[in-house]
């Protein structure tokens, strides 16, 4: 039974609060075809995200598009035009949840009133795992202060999956986001980022957005050294992904640039 028909709280009975569900998405935001959710979703996940009728998002839009998905399969618990469903600002898409670079922590407390009132919360994110190379970080560490229950449901996380396909270390790697745009800085955060792996067996990660995917792997075949080995995970859970991992060397006699059109996670080791 819903909080809304149980009997009314009072003072010296407060509602329970509700907890915050991190509910990942598919990978297949953005790309011309979708995979089946459940081939990449595990049915207790999707269960549970057709409960919840309050929503932090990044974008609306995806965020019902999403819970349509979801709706085919289980239905919903409330109509898709009821429920809740609040945007994050666009400043933390734009500066991060956690105040870098001389902008203030975002406070996102104030999301999660519903939760405090006794809902149960969903954290979505156009794919994979929200919070993790997307934003909603300053949503979970608002739900620790609140004192409310963070529970991660089990989904797709492209890092992970690129990592394990790469063929690279494993044991010991860093996920460092978006690279500069401009050619230069890219390229020396590229240097940068060849001496941490080469010195430490580090793994280093990294995405694009995807019209830039081509932009950004001529400057690695440029700059890296040749005996640098480089992985690139395209479209993955898709019917037509791609993971393919060689040295800078080979990848310069072999390779076609990856589509700019699909999501891309990119890897250099050793």
């Amino acid at each position: 039974m819903s909080e809304a028909t149980t009997a009314p709280a009072t003072s010296a009975q407060p509602s329970a609060k509700g907890s915050l569900y991190l509910v990942p998405a598919p990978l297949d935001f953005g790309c011309d075809s979708e995979a089946a959710l459940t081939q990449v979703l595990p049915d207790g996940t999707l269960r549970r995200a057709a409960q919840i009728t309050h929503w932090i998002c990044e974008s609306a839009k995806s965020c019902r598009a999403y819970l349509k998905r979801v709706d085919a399969l289980h239905p919903l618990a409330a109509p898709l035009q009821a429920q809740q469903i609040t945007e994050l600002p666009r400043e933390v898409h734009k500066k991060g949840d956690h105040g870098v670079r001389g902008h203030a922590p975002f406070d996102a407390r104030p999301l999660l009133a519903p939760a405090l009132a006794g809902h149960d919360v969903g954290l979505v994110s156009e794919a994979g795992m929200p919070a993790v190379a997307d934003p909603g970080s300053s949503v979970v560490r608002a739900a620790h202060d609140l004192g409310l229950r963070v529970v991660p449901l089990v989904g797709p996380v492209s890092l992970l999956l690129a990592l394990a396909a790469s063929g690279l270390n494993g044991q010991n790697f860093a996920f460092v986001g978006y690279l500069p745009q401009d050619a230069g800085e890219r390229s020396k955060r590229l240097r940068e980022l060849e001496a941490l792996a080469q010195k430490q067996g580090q793994t280093q990660l990294f995405i694009e957005t995807p019209y830039r995917n081509a932009a950004l792997w001529q400057a690695m075949l440029q700059t890296l050294q040749p005996q640098t080995r480089v992985a690139r995970a395209s479209g993955l859970t898709l019917e037509g992904a791609h993971v393919a991992s060689h040295t800078v060397r080979e990848w310069r006699q072999a390779a076609a640039a990856p589509d700019n059109r699909v999501p891309t996670v990119f890897a250099v080791g050793v």
